[in-house]
């Protein structure tokens, strides 16, 4: 194989540092990526293929450098990189560790992640492009061949952001990936945004949590030849969401849509409601209907919050308070199809956490002033040390709670005490008031 760069070849960065070009570890249709060597620091070297090495390009990658990353979460060019003689240049980033997987391993059912883990990754996904647009960036290309995550946590980092540009100044040549553009964008209607952004943002979260396409449905399966005239028609002209509640006409077909089948049953109404406007008014009104990224954040958020243990095979499920209102009761199991215990909840403020085994609190959930710190867990639910099936939740904060219980008993409880989870009880965490219900 010929590399364009053979190993132990020695690369100048700004400031006339140097670094050494180790492993190939791939390419693409820009250019090839390495692991180098840089002062004993293992980083990534993107280098670009001639013809790709333009000045425009080069003027785009300083501008990344210059402005830096919106977050840790992106693997953003730090460096240029050169070679002298050579007519073409490269760029370092971070490297990225071995634990993050790509969300393709998903779609293939290679790794089985959490529903938690999954929530966590939607959460940080729509924070993470939200920084990036609030610095008046577009990425251009959202999809899951971008995007990697850690399956036990959630944990997310987002590559390839050489082709980040500054809103309304995009690079013509690249308009997303398909299945992920924008239905404007496939009609030729508009170039990539903020607003397509948002788009495609979607489409990787429904992507991420029901394993499916929302726009594939019958309309799809009926495709006899899937050229690009069938495409522009089910991604663009005729863009339909599958699930969408005033025309069922290209609902999944059992037997070749069943995740998408399986999966949006398994969901709380107000996530599939924020899908449902993603995907409607959000094909029809683009300016002023899509999903924002706060909206993606605060619902990520609220899914974590209202998973609960099914208390015979301890699968996860929601706690979803549409089903409640219409049964008086929550679905059975859909793992174990078995009726279950809900198990107590805490209502701080307007936000409802169940309180499984292990379930933390953190100072996103009590301190206004905190909003999505997720830093360090303030509280967390734990068994009494000698009496089993007795829950309590440990203040790990450094701060006292005022306790209120049923009867009107009071009590302090200090950092590293418990507090006995009783329905009834009042928590004052000092900034906020929590009530525990069964």
């Amino acid at each position: 194989m010929n590399l364009l760069l053979p190993p132990n070849t020695s690369v100048k960065l700004d400031s006339d540092l140097t670094c050494t070009v180790g492993k190939f570890i791939g390419g693409g249709g820009q250019g090839e990526v390495y692991q180098a060597n840089f002062n004993g620091k293992a980083v990534a070297l993107k280098w670009y293929f001639a013809q790709q090495a333009t000045s425009k390009q080069r003027t785009a990658i300083e501008k990344l450098i210059t402005s830096g990353a919106p977050n840790d979460n992106f693997l953003w060019p730090l460096s240029l990189a050169t070679i002298p003689r050579s007519k073409s240049f490269g760029y370092i980033m971070p490297l990225r560790e071995h634990r993050y997987k790509s969300i393709n391993d998903l779609m293939k059912l290679h790794i089985d992640p959490s529903f938690r883990a999954l929530a966590t990754a939607g959460l940080e996904l729509a924070h993470s492009f939200l920084q990036l647009h609030a610095k008046g960036l577009c990425y251009q290309d959202i999809s899951f061949g971008n995007v990697f995550f850690e399956p036990n946590t959630g944990e997310i980092l987002i590559c390839d952001n050489d082709n980040v540009m500054v809103d309304g100044h995009t690079n013509c040549g690249v308009l997303g990936t398909p299945r992920f553009m924008a239905p404007e964008i496939i009609q030729g209607n508009a170039l990539p945004n903020t607003q397509t952004d948002l788009f495609s943002l979607g489409v990787l979260l429904f992507y991420i949590l029901m394993v499916h396409h929302p726009l594939e449905g019958k309309q799809e399966s009926d495709i006899t030849c899937f050229d690009l005239a069938a495409m522009n028609k089910l991604y663009g002209s005729e863009a339909l969401f599958i699930f969408d509640p005033d025309n069922r006409s290209n609902r999944p077909i059992p037997g070749y849509h069943d995740n998408a089948l399986i999966y949006w049953q398994l969901y709380p109404q107000f996530l599939r409601d924020l899908f449902i406007k993603a995907f409607t008014i959000g094909i029809t009104d683009p300016e002023n209907g899509r999903v924002r990224e706060s909206e993606w954040r605060s619902t990520m958020v609220r899914l974590r919050d209202s998973i609960i243990l099914c208390t015979h095979c301890q699968a996860e499920n929601f706690y979803d308070v549409e089903v409640l209102k219409v049964s008086g009761k929550l679905r059975p199991c859909w793992s174990c199809k078995k009726s279950f215990k809900t198990p107590p909840r805490i209502r701080i403020s307007r936000d409802i956490v169940m309180l499984n085994q292990g379930t933390q609190l953190f100072p996103h959930h009590i301190d206004p002033q905190k909003i999505y710190d997720f830093s360090q867990p303030i509280a967390m639910v734990i068994e009494h040390s000698k009496r089993l099936k007795i829950w309590g939740l440990k203040n790990l904060s450094s701060e006292n709670w005022d306790v209120k219980t049923a009867n009107g008993a009071t009590k302090h409880i200090k950092p590293m005490e418990s507090v006995t989870i009783l329905n009834g009880t009042s928590i004052h965490f000092g900034k906020t008031l929590g009530g525990i219900r069964f």
